[in-house]
């Protein structure tokens, strides 16, 4: 397996860790890259990385979108979305979203089980934030968004079933899906995130930077990209499997 992730940054990235391990306990041989690439360029460097062999891609931010408008065929959640963070460059190429496993699977470990019974706040409006949101509403969360640009947090509230904040409602879950070091300023929701049980961020590392900034604790990221990549692991498997079982 020829297997890399592109985005702009990807020097933080720890799927190259994550997904070498993965393809060792299969016992399968493979490389695993990061590769920059910058907005507005996805397809001419996707085009290019075919020719060179790769099977898989993950992609982070900025390139979601393009990666899905690239794909020919999507499973649900990515046509739901409108972005893939998963490519199985075969013909045609492929484009999956594993973010909403990513998110349900953080929540857990957070200790959110019983999504059914749950009230969870997402915080932002880009192809993460609409991931999460519609994994939870499929797990039936009652869900809320918030987003800088109100215009924008009407739009994906109205098109993914999720109510505009308000001041004064009580969550068990915030999940950030907000860019490093943005934090809201709106009263009502920070005091809203400081008030919730459990706080995700859904970046990583030195990324991740709203727990600290707000002066409370909270999960980043990290656990939600190894429940994504492994469901990423799964559908690139499952590819070599067709493929194996054609010859």
């Amino acid at each position: 397996m020829k297997l890399a992730v592109i985005g702009d940054p990807v020097e933080h990235s720890r799927s190259p860790d994550l997904l070498r391990a993965l393809l060792a306990a299969a016992k399968l041989s493979g490389t695993y890259d990061r590769i920059r690439v910058r907005a507005g360029t996805a397809a001419t460097a996707i085009d290019g990385l075919r020719k060179q062999g790769y099977l898989g891609l993950n992609v982070t931010t900025p390139l979601k979108e393009e990666a899905f408008a690239y794909a020919r065929t999507h499973d649900a959640v990515a046509l739901a979305t409108g972005s893939a963070n998963t490519l199985v460059l075969e013909d045609p190429v492929a484009g999956y979203n594993t973010d909403g496993i990513g998110t349900i699977g953080v929540l857990a470990d957070a200790g959110l089980r019983d999504l059914a019974a749950s009230r969870v706040l997402v915080l932002g409006a880009g192809p993460t934030a609409r991931s999460a949101i519609a994994a939870l509403r499929g797990a039936g969360a009652e869900v809320w968004i918030w987003n800088r640009t109100a215009d924008r947090a009407q739009d994906v509230g109205r098109n993914f079933g999720a109510r505009l904040h308000a001041a004064g409602t009580r969550y068990d879950a915030v999940f950030a899906a907000l860019p490093p070091n943005a934090s809201p300023e709106d009263p009502g929701v920070l005091a809203a995130v400081l008030e919730a049980p459990i706080l995700v961020d859904a970046n990583y590392g030195a990324r991740a930077t709203l727990a600290a900034a707000l002066g409370r604790s909270g999960l980043d990221g990290a656990r939600m990209l190894e429940h994504s990549a492994r469901a990423s692991f799964e559908i690139w498997r499952a590819s070599i499997g067709r493929k194996a079982a054609q010859l």
